[in-house]
């Protein structure tokens, strides 16, 4: 992993940008209640998450398969 962390610059940039999605996730559950305008932006975010995941898996696949 870390030898494509540092080969890859897409991986690195989505792994980061799934870190920064994870802590502001994070800070919105802290909250007792979510407005409703909370509650769709966290599953923007959520998906946006899985999004990063999604790609991430897939550069791990391919970068396996050479």
């Amino acid at each position: 992993m870390k030898v494509l962390k540092s080969e890859n610059e897409e991986y690195k940039r989505l792994e980061e940008e799934h870190k920064k999605l994870e802590e502001v996730l994070d800070e919105m559950l802290k909250k007792r209640y979510l407005t409703a305008d909370e509650e769709i932006e966290k599953k923007k975010i959520q998906k946006q998450k899985l999004h990063c995941k999604d790609r991430m898996a897939q550069i791990t696949r391919e970068h396996n398969h050479k």
